[in-house]
């Protein structure tokens, strides 16, 4: 049996001149709530936001110039949401393109990319189920 009970975050990077970019995208058209961070990591030169997401967290890092680096693989997190088809509209009303998925039976679901081009899944369970 394993001993790993669940997923506690995910963190993405964006470039630390575009932090303003990550809040609107990740706060306003996503709707994240932003939440405090420990103290000690701005203290120690880690720049950043971090948002609730469900029981877990999502975090964004501002990567110092240079340090960037663009991923447009298919590595993405996957954000459980309550109503799928209301996110799709906000996010076609910001512009954002919206990529279909390969179904999978009893989930409905789409990717899209952020501004920085890192890739974001958003599903829903038919009836609740988690199969």
């Amino acid at each position: 049996m394993s001993e790993i009970v669940g997923l506690h975050h995910v963190q993405m990077n964006v470039p630390a001149e575009r932090a303003e970019e990550a809040r609107r995208f990740y706060g306003g058209v996503l709707g994240l709530e932003e939440m405090p961070r420990p103290y000690s990591l701005p203290a120690a030169g880690r720049q950043g936001v971090w948002y609730r997401c469900g029981e877990g967290e999502f975090h964004v890092f501002f990567a110092p110039s240079g340090d960037y680096r663009n991923d447009s693989t298919s590595r993405h997190p996957a954000f459980l949401v309550a109503d799928l088809e209301a996110l799709r509209g906000r996010l076609e009303g910001a512009g954002v393109a919206v990529e279909e998925a390969v179904p999978i039976p009893g989930r409905r679901r789409f990717f899209c990319r952020d501004p920085f081009g890192n890739r974001l899944e958003f599903l829903a369970f038919d009836g609740g189920e988690r199969d």
